[in-house]
């Protein structure tokens, strides 16, 4: 496989020629194209340039409105809603957290709820913004039916990430971010569309038995991470995501890939915390002495260290991208 060493810069503005060739409008392209550029500068593959295409085709065929304007509203003084109208969610997003933000700083913890939505792509990506701004963020994203219940063989939610920011100095000082199957679907389904084979204990078939294939596994159900415990998780997430944000649920969204069944119009739910209106003024002693009770040990990983990481030397070297997904792209560029 052929490669271009592309920088973030590049990166940026690749998807958004496409994005704008595909039919969005300009703050939609923009919003998708920070995005991308967050998840290659994270060494998140999988929820970057690949997904462009995805992302084109689908404003394309009207399952995602590139024109569309979120709504937003105040329903109470700590809540705010919006209605993504079946575009992108990023945009609907950012919308929201222009009201949550100082919400939140008012009342000390309010909330966001996101509904007619789409994939809002690295969940932490949203979460971290919070902590940039000096409150604890926690979010919920449904996705379409993929893991089925413990003892079933159909799917009835998503792989469903929640994610937990926590501020630091200037940046998020602990950043969890996971799903509720052992591994994101968007990594399936990228190894399907470069022809390799997933490792054993990511997914079952259709008749509920273990593969390898990619293909037979987006047939079937993504195993649950921790087994019960994943499920559980991942149900948790449908009620906030789905069921107390107004929007539909996994097992009633159309897929986040190909062409058929219309906008998903699944959600999103966040809280913002502002630590000092309930913490006592030790908030950042807390995390300190607990960030340094896991990091003094050899070998142990603080969740997110990773991703800093890979951030750190991405932005100074770019990263290498298949030629074939660069054509890919550049064809819906303008």
């Amino acid at each position: 496989m052929t490669t271009t060493r592309l920088t973030l810069t590049d990166i940026e503005s690749l998807a958004y020629r496409a994005l704008l060739g595909a039919g969005a409008r300009e703050p939609a392209a923009d919003a998708m194209a920070r995005a991308a550029v967050a998840a290659e500068r994270d060494g998140i593959r999988s929820h970057g340039l690949h997904y462009i295409p995805i992302y084109c085709e689908h404003v394309e065929c009207g399952k995602v409105d590139g024109r569309a304007q979120p709504t937003v509203t105040r329903p109470k003084p700590g809540a705010v809603r919006v209605d993504a109208a079946t575009g992108f969610a990023h945009p609907a997003i950012e919308a929201g957290f222009e009201q949550l933000v100082p919400a939140a700083r008012d009342q000390g913890i309010a909330a966001l709820a996101v509904h007619n939505s789409y994939n809002c792509g690295v969940l932490g990506y949203h979460t971290e913004r919070l902590a940039a701004e000096g409150l604890v963020g926690l979010g919920f994203t449904n996705a379409p039916a993929s893991i089925a219940p413990t003892g079933g063989k159909t799917p009835v939610i998503g792989t469903n990430p929640f994610s937990l920011a926590v501020p630091g100095d200037d940046a998020a000082r602990v950043l969890i971010d996971q799903s509720a199957s052992t591994v994101a679907k968007s990594e399936i389904m990228m190894r399907a569309r470069e022809g390799e084979a997933i490792p054993e204990g990511w997914a079952l078939d259709a008749d509920g038995n273990p593969t390898t294939d990619p293909e037979a596994a987006l047939k079937g159900s993504m195993t649950p991470s921790g087994g019960a415990k994943g499920f559980g998780a991942g149900l948790m997430v449908e009620i906030f995501a789905a069921a107390l944000s107004g929007a539909t649920l996994g097992k009633d969204a159309s897929p986040f890939s190909g062409t058929a069944g219309g906008p998903p119009r699944t959600g999103q739910f966040f809280f913002a915390i502002d630590p000092g209106a309930f913490a006592g003024g030790v908030f950042t002693d807390r995390v300190d002495a607990l960030v340094d009770a896991i990091e003094s040990q050899d070998g142990a990983r603080l969740p997110g260290r990773r991703r800093f990481a890979n951030r750190d030397r991405i932005e100074r070297e770019g990263t290498d991208v298949p030629n074939a997904l660069i054509d890919r792209i550049e064809a819906y560029a303008k």
